[in-house]
């Protein structure tokens, strides 16, 4: 089952991680929606921990994948608690004033309120009649407790026991028994629920001494945000990170290397159990022939030649070793020159390393790498353009994730 939970500003939120815990060990596949008063209370980082999944506040969070409407629409139920008053009275206005309002709004699904708040709150004539009008609407509203609130106040307007919410919510659904929930049967969110996706992101580096190396200036924020974009579609991540400062999300894995040889065998050690493979990683194509074990000093005014020999092409090891049903994507950072445009380099790499989708972008000193904006075209194995995406770093990821559920559905 799907469970959709809002959580909202009041301090029993505290309780409701409770809730999702033990909705999770029944099984079920569980999204939290935060109210942002609601991260006074309970941090982001807790729902996602307990949930294994992106906790959004924002109504613009992930806009590619229209979010604020698809949690909605995805849910089999939506349990709301704590449900303040303020956000009792912006239900029963029918507002979108937030992402949990769009969800609410977007939803078929049965929709279950836990109210918590002081006992003159809750008695209060205003939150009477928004009670009712939701009840008239078909929301299952769970009576408030009776016991201690906030302060020394004490009276009916307490937050449930956790059991009891629980106990209620699978009261509302049909046919939930106790053998279902146990079941562990979840059904999952996003498109590429229970895909295992690996992304290699960051450059890697060949040394050429104890101290010096030949790298790059990639970053590795296009393959994290793709890495991203991933987990918030329901997908397993690991991301192989070369020289990576950035954190990874919660519930993707990680592993670090440095060099080509580094990463090659680790995206082939991963790529074993992986659905999809992308090779977003700005590799080195070549490294030095010697490693020096100390320091190269400098003598005089005279120069230094360095013979440099290939490094493995990983992606083309790791599309002629792809099995059937699996995606590999690669990606080309190029630039034009006198024998031709980035469009043209692109579709002759892309030709030759045979991947399912060669994503080609155009960089330089100040553009591409970085914290920036993208573009990106996407070319097939015979170098013909089949869709392009621009956009911050996660806007790219995702449009290029579409593609690789279009392709994974004509498998």
């Amino acid at each position: 089952m799907r469970v959709l939970l809002g959580v909202t500003g009041g301090i029993a939120a505290y309780k409701v991680a409770l809730v999702l815990r033990r909705l999770a060990e029944d099984g079920h596949s569980v999204r939290v929606i935060p109210t942002a008063n609601s991260l006074n209370f309970v941090g982001r980082s807790t729902w996602e921990a307990l949930s294994g999944a992106p906790a959004p506040t924002d109504t613009f969070e992930d806009v590619p994948s229209v979010q604020h409407v698809r949690l909605g629409q995805r849910a089999d139920v939506v349990l709301v608690a704590p449900a303040t008053a303020d956000f009792l009275a912006s239900m029963a206005r029918g507002e979108a004033r937030d992402l949990l309002g769009n969800a609410l709004l977007a939803t078929s699904a049965p929709v279950v309120v836990a109210p918590a708040m002081h006992t003159e709150m809750w008695e209060n004539p205003a939150t009477r009649a928004n009670v009712a009008t939701l009840r008239e609407r078909g929301v299952h509203v769970i009576e408030p407790a009776v016991g201690r609130l906030t302060g020394p106040d004490s009276g009916p307007g307490r937050l449930p026991d956790p059991e009891d919410i629980v106990s209620a919510l699978y009261q509302v659904v049909d046919g939930i028994t106790p053998a279902l929930r146990a079941s562990g049967g979840a059904e999952g969110w996003g498109d590429l629920h229970g895909v295992r996706v690996v992304v290699s992101a960051g450059g890697t580096r060949e040394p050429l001494d104890a101290v010096r190396f030949l790298g790059n200036r990639s970053t590795g924020h296009q393959g994290f945000a793709l890495a991203e974009a991933a987990r918030e579609r329901g997908a397993d991540v690991t991301v192989v990170a070369a020289h990576v400062n950035l954190p990874v999300g919660e519930g993707i894995a990680r592993i670090d290397v440095s060099t080509t040889a580094e990463l090659g065998a680790a995206m082939r050690a991963q790529a074993e159990s992986a659905d999809v493979v992308v090779m977003a990683a700005a590799v080195a194509d070549f490294r030095p022939a010697q490693v020096a074990g100390h320091k190269i000093k400098k003598s005089g005014d005279g120069g230094l030649t360095l013979e440099l020999v290939p490094t493995e092409d990983i992606l083309k090891r790791l599309t002629a070793a792809r099995r059937p049903g699996q995606l590999v994507v690669g990606f080309a950072a190029e630039t034009g020159d006198d024998s031709g445009s980035v469009v043209e380099h692109g579709a002759a790499k892309a030709r030759r390393k045979g991947a399912d989708l060669l994503c080609l972008n155009e960089v330089g000193a100040a553009k591409g790498f970085g914290d920036r904006p993208n573009a990106v075209r996407m070319l097939d194995a015979q170098g013909a353009e089949v869709a392009s995406v621009e956009g911050s770093k996660l806007v790219v990821a995702h449009g290029i994730l579409d593609q690789v559920v279009r392709l994974r559905h004509q498998v």
